[in-house]
């Protein structure tokens, strides 16, 4: 008989939007949350400074990359793309999905 492990819907979402891969994954829970937060910040934040007029603030960056994270991974996932496994590929995915987000954001703010 096999026991199988049953994962919080909150960490499945933190190890999709920082890729993760949960078989190899040996954080805790909040550890990986810390680490979403983190380059959701710095995603958030570099997208706002990259399409000017769009700064959040401290939550407002984080929600965005994080988000961000979400529309990236799933953008390039679809297109067959990866930027590679490491922090700063993470990044540039977040930073991506995030300026995708904004994009639409001005798209909506305008109509």
């Amino acid at each position: 008989m096999t026991c199988h492990s049953v994962q919080n819907p909150v960490n499945q979402i933190v190890q999709y939007a920082i890729f993760l891969n949960p078989l190899t994954q040996t954080t805790m829970e909040g550890q990986g949350l810390l680490y979403a937060i983190i380059i959701g910040a710095i995603a958030g934040w570099l997208a706002g400074e990259i399409k000017r007029g769009f700064g959040f603030g401290l939550i407002g960056n984080i929600i965005v990359g994080i988000v961000g994270a979400l529309v990236g991974s799933w953008l390039f996932g679809a297109l067959g793309v990866s930027l590679g496994a490491g922090v700063i590929g993470q990044i540039i995915t977040a930073v991506i999905g995030a300026l995708v987000v904004l994009v639409i954001v001005g798209l909506i703010r305008r109509a």
